[in-house]
């Protein structure tokens, strides 16, 4: 089958590209060569301009001594190691809790009904509330002032450390989820309605799906911030990664844990940090598909 110069082709199902669309790949392809080779270039100096501001400064060297110590570094990894696996737990409990607990805020802050009026404000109410305090201070709070009632067993620090990771986080995501589903159309709704389904079974199969899709992105990052934001269950006594390497700079007298336990909470998030940017680079260019040239 034969067709006009520069128009396509259809074979066997598949569309072959026309040559000037291939001499648009190929220039394409050519300028993002050039693009990466600039960037690698240009960071490259930048590099090497602050790698050289910083060591010919004149504390450098003992900087370089508290903070940066190799044979201090190697000594403590282990003890931090272990600390970091009490911030994983942590997470994973947290990120659990979060999921159900902003996702039931989101569902009741989207109740149209006037009966739900109270669960409406009382929802409204409680992303407010958290939304506005600081988590060292939610941290305090529950951490301290709970047990302090005695109206619970004595329970470790992680545990209340977790509770308040919860209720601080869910007032974000709950906002986030709620952005995502008023954003699904509401011809998708009725849709849903007039196949029969029920207002709950439209939420979960039609609404809370699409909505999801649409702030896959934002969630992620607000992962990113609790995964780090678990360290701070230290100042309630937990031997995480960062109270240990406070341990260990008071019996070394360096601060060389802590740049350690830096590093390893980097570590554990640049693959989150990667699948974030990737999943909001694929929902742009699905956004912008059609209106690229």
């Amino acid at each position: 089958m034969t067709s006009p110069a520069g128009a396509p082709v259809a074979s066997a199902g598949a569309a072959i590209p026309s040559q000037i669309e291939l001499e648009r790949r190929l220039y394409r392809r050519a300028r993002g060569r050039r693009s990466i080779l600039i960037s690698l270039g240009s960071s490259l100096v930048v590099i090497v301009i602050v790698w050289l501001g910083v060591v010919n400064t004149p504390g450098w060297a003992a900087v370089q001594e508290s903070f940066f110590d190799p044979k201090v570094a190697g000594q403590y990894f282990p003890g931090i190691l272990l600390g970091l696996w009490l911030n994983i737990r942590i997470l994973f409990f947290a990120a659990i809790g979060v999921g159900v607990f902003a996702t039931l805020l989101a569902v009741v802050r989207g109740l149209q009904s006037p009966v739900f009026f109270p669960l409406r404000i009382l929802a409204t109410g409680y992303t407010d509330l958290f939304r506005g305090l600081p988590l060292i201070i939610v941290l305090y709070l529950v951490g301290f002032g709970i047990p302090g009632l005695g109206i619970t067993p004595r329970l470790p620090p992680e545990v209340w450390g977790t509770i308040a990771i919860i209720l601080t986080y869910s007032a974000y995501v709950a906002e986030v989820l709620r952005a995502g589903m008023e954003a699904v159309h509401p011809s998708q709704r009725l849709a849903a309605r007039s196949l029969g389904l029920s207002h709950v079974q439209t939420l979960r199969l039609v609404v809370l799906p699409q909505g999801l899709r649409k702030v896959t992105p934002a969630l992620m990052n607000d992962f990113v911030s609790m995964q780090k934001d678990v360290g701070l269950v230290s100042i309630l006594g937990a031997i995480d990664a960062v109270r240990q390497a406070s341990i260990d700079v008071s019996e070394a007298a360096n601060f060389t844990p802590y740049v350690v336990a830096g590093l390893l909470f980097v570590v554990i998030s640049l693959p989150l940090i990667r699948v974030t940017d990737s999943l909001a680079r694929r929902q742009q260019q699905r956004e912008q598909i059609g209106g690229l040239v």
